[in-house]
């Protein structure tokens, strides 16, 4: 599944060819991805200029000049294309048509945005912006990991007395958005802490620390283009690369990077998802 830093690469490279520009003509080629898609979608896009793109979490954001936002979430292997001219970008000649091709933008000045989903995991909607905090997708979620509402003293309160580990406490959506099982891999290893440590029994000054990691680790990842596992392309269709700097993921019996460290990167099973870390480091 993207992660935070996936998805903000995908909205960059989105936003040369869409924001400002008019939808001149929306095709909807199937009624539902994971879910049914908004009744008259096609008709509701058509003719729409796009104000602003933004991200929350995980998915991306489009607010229209129609008072309504376009929600896109990718999903396992959903994926955004950018085509055509693109005023001061690339230019890449539309493709043929593909099969999976469910939703295509034709924009005004000549660029094409294709939703392309294989499996179909991904969703749109088109929301009242105004009542967008109240969508049932957004509803709840955490701040942002680079927003002004997260910050030491906020982490340690939501962390205080919890008895779940630290990696699944830093994986739910209600504590901070957007953060996804490489990411926070990536993070408790240069803090140093066990994946399985009960998030309320760290001490202050050590999950403060978190903070400024998190924001390192996520800001490094936008800078390569993402993490490029399985589906992920950017919208030109160019990998990201950061896995090329994995210091634990996906790394099991491989020696621990960080420097002095004799240990070996193991694997384990949390919540049904895959845990690396080094327990010669990672107290």
């Amino acid at each position: 599944m993207p992660e935070l830093p996936e998805v903000e690469t995908v909205r960059r490279g989105l936003a040369p060819a869409m924001e400002g520009a008019v939808i001149e003509l929306a095709e909807v080629n199937r009624p539902d991805l994971r879910w049914p898609l908004p009744e008259r979608m096609a008709e509701r896009l058509t003719g729409a200029r796009v104000e602003r793109l933004r991200r929350r979490s995980k998915y991306i954001l489009a607010d229209l000049d129609t008072g309504e936002t376009l929600l896109i979430h990718l999903g396992m292997s959903g994926r955004m294309l950018v085509s055509g001219e693109v005023l001061g970008g690339f230019h890449h000649d539309h493709p043929a048509p593909q099969k999976h091709d469910h939703v295509v933008l034709h924009m005004a000045g000549g660029a094409r945005v294709t939703f392309n989903d294989a499996r179909r995991f991904g969703a749109m909607d088109l929301v009242r912006t105004d009542r967008e905090a109240a969508h049932w997708l957004l509803a709840g979620l955490g701040p942002e990991p680079f927003g002004n509402g997260f910050h030491e003293d906020y982490l340690i309160a939501r962390l205080k007395g919890r008895a779940t580990p630290i990696k699944t406490a830093l994986l739910d959506q209600r504590i901070v958005a957007g953060l996804g099982n490489i990411y926070v891999s990536e993070v408790l290893h240069r803090a140093g802490l066990d994946p399985r440590r009960k998030a309320g029994r760290i001490a202050a000054v050590r999950t403060a620390g978190l903070v400024p990691l998190i924001r390192e680790v996520l800001a490094e990842a936008i800078e390569a283009g993402g993490s490029s596992l399985r589906d992920h392309r950017r919208p030109d269709g160019e990998l990201g690369y950061f896995q090329h700097i994995f210091r634990v993921y996906d790394r099991e019996g491989d020696p621990c990077l960080k420097e002095g460290c004799t240990g070996t990167i193991q694997r384990i099973v949390q919540s049904g998802r895959s845990s690396y870390f080094c327990a010669s480091c990672q107290r």
